[in-house]
């Protein structure tokens, strides 16, 4: 089962997928929003050459695991979406992925600046596998 993650911001959506097995996920690209929104020819690649069977997006919760002020925006955005793909959505935590994918990025060696394409989509490909993981611990 193939799976692909998006990390919803304001401006950029972050993409991630994972193998056919359902088992590695992988950093895809970045995309502005909108594009994504819209279902431009630039997302709809993308899921024509990944031929997702799911959608995952990151469901922004607080540190304590409460919903955070972006959720219902989010999870609306998502639905949207997931409808207009015609893919089932699920959610996946995506609590420090942003924190998590900037400090791998700055180990690599990459400053702020060079930082900012990257950070959404190795942010979307880590809360993924941790999604992907936790499917294969519960199965």
């Amino acid at each position: 089962m193939r799976y692909l993650a998006l990390d919803i911001g304001e401006k950029r959506v972050g993409i991630a997928a994972s193998d056919a097995t359902g088992t590695v996920a992988s950093p895809v690209c970045v995309l502005p929003a909108q594009e994504v929104r819209a279902q431009a020819r630039s997302f709809r690649r993308i899921l024509e050459d990944h031929e997702p069977d799911v959608l995952v997006c990151g469901h922004p919760l607080t540190l304590s695991g409460e919903e955070g002020p972006q959720a219902a925006r989010i999870e609306g955005e998502a639905r949207a979406i997931a409808q207009a793909c015609g893919l089932p959505l699920e959610f996946a935590d995506e609590r420090l992925s942003s924190r998590e994918a900037k400090r791998i990025l700055r180990e690599q060696g990459l400053s702020e600046k060079s930082m900012r394409g990257k950070v959404d989509m190795v942010a979307a490909s880590l809360f993924l596998q941790s999604h992907l993981d936790a499917k294969t611990n519960k199965g």
